[in-house]
């Protein structure tokens, strides 16, 4: 059984704060490679940037998710993933037309078969340095994940829109059985 789970969704849906909880109840937690190369970038000259070259930033979130996957190798219990290679493969794909290369690299870096989803939640979706995109741009990228998703083989499960606690036993227990 595959031990790398997939945390995805809707920007601004509520994944953060799911997996400080799982990483709370003792669960390892890669954090979202995205946010980390936004970091980079904007103390850096930004050229990477998905807002400035989208397809930069997507390979480079690529190199970043098949690393964080090499790293946790040797690792026991659940790992889960604050997206991943499979969002990183799509954002490229989506920018450049080409699907060829999403459907190899996913081939062969697989995650467990379930992938969690976190819906569209205007009340909770916050703008910031990181994520300067607009609400309907998030519900963009949520549909073309909720697609891919499917046609890569993965068995999507949208978490319910609930109290962080109550989202993680969701989860766990979705796992489990």
């Amino acid at each position: 059984m595959n031990r790398f789970v997939i945390l995805s969704g809707c920007s601004g849906g509520g994944k953060s704060s799911l997996l400080e909880e799982l990483r709370r109840r003792g669960h390892a937690v890669i954090d979202e490679p995205g946010r980390r190369i936004v970091a980079e970038e904007l103390a850096g000259d930004g050229a990477a940037l998905p807002w400035n070259d989208l397809p930069a930033f997507a390979r480079r979130a690529i190199a970043l998710s098949i690393a964080d996957r090499a790293a946790m190798s040797d690792r026991t219990g659940w790992i889960f993933f604050d997206r991943g290679l499979v969002d990183a493969a799509a954002a490229l794909a989506h920018a450049t037309g080409d699907e060829r290369m999403m459907h190899d690299l996913c081939g062969r870096h697989r995650y467990h078969d379930r992938v969690f989803l976190t819906p569209p939640w205007p009340e909770i979706y916050v703008k910031d340095d990181a994520r300067q995109h607009a609400f309907a741009e998030a519900v963009a990228e949520y549909e073309r994940l909720c697609a891919v998703y499917p046609a890569l083989g993965y068995e999507p499960v949208i978490l319910p829109k609930t109290s962080v606690s109550k989202r993680a036993d969701f989860l766990l227990a979705r796992l489990s059985a």
